[in-house]
C-alpha cells in the first residue's frame, strides 16, 4: 500500500521557530541586519515574547520563554544552536553577502559547494543561516579570491 499515493497534498510551508536566549538581541539581527519585516507578533505584560518574522518567500518565528512558571523553559546551558543551519535559497547569494555586510553583518566570504554559492551568518543563539543560489563557477571557487 502506498501511503503517499493516499494522501492529499495538505502540506504549505515550513517555518523554523527558535527559541531565544535574547528577544532585543534577536530582533537587531533579524530584522535591522537580515532585513526581515516583524509581522504576527504576542506581548505579554508590555514585553514581546514571540513573533513571525518574513523576508520575500521565507519565514521563522522567534520566541523567549518565561524563565519561571508553568510555561517557562531555561535552558541548562546558553543556547547554541549547534547542529541547525537554516538553507535559504535565493536569486543571488553573492548580492545577500554584499548587503549583509554592507549592513554590518559578519557574513562569511560566499564560496561554491554542491553547485550553490554559499554564504554564511550565526545568530546571537548560534543558528546557522545559509542564504545558498545556483552558480555556474567550479566546485569550492571562493567569491573573490584571485
Amino acid at each position: 500500500m502506498d501511503t503517499q499515493a493516499e494522501l492529499r497534498p495538505n502540506l504549505t510551508q515550513v517555518v523554523p521557530f527558535f527559541r531565544v536566549a535574547n528577544m532585543q538581541s534577536s530582533l537587531r539581527f533579524y530584522r535591522d541586519g537580515l532585513a526581515f519585516v516583524v509581522g504576527n507578533q504576542w506581548v505579554v505584560d508590555g514585553e514581546l515574547r514571540w513573533c513571525w518574522l518574513s523576508r520575500g518567500g521565507v519565514a521563522l518565528m522567534l520566541q523567549q520563554f518565561a524563565t519561571e512558571g508553568h510555561d517557562s523553559w531555561k535552558p541548562p546551558n546558553a543556547v547554541k544552536g549547534e547542529g541547525v543551519s537554516i538553507c535559504i535559497m535565493c536569486e543571488d547569494a553573492i548580492d545577500i553577502y554584499r548587503e549583509l555586510t554592507n549592513r554590518g553583518v559578519d557574513a562569511s566570504r560566499p564560496f561554491v559547494g554542491n553547485g550553490l554559492w554559499v554564504t554564511t551568518v550565526i545568530d546571537p543563539d548560534g543558528f546557522r543561516i545559509e542564504f545558498e543560489s545556483p552558480a555556474d563557477a567550479p566546485e569550492d571557487t571562493q567569491y573573490g579570491a584571485d
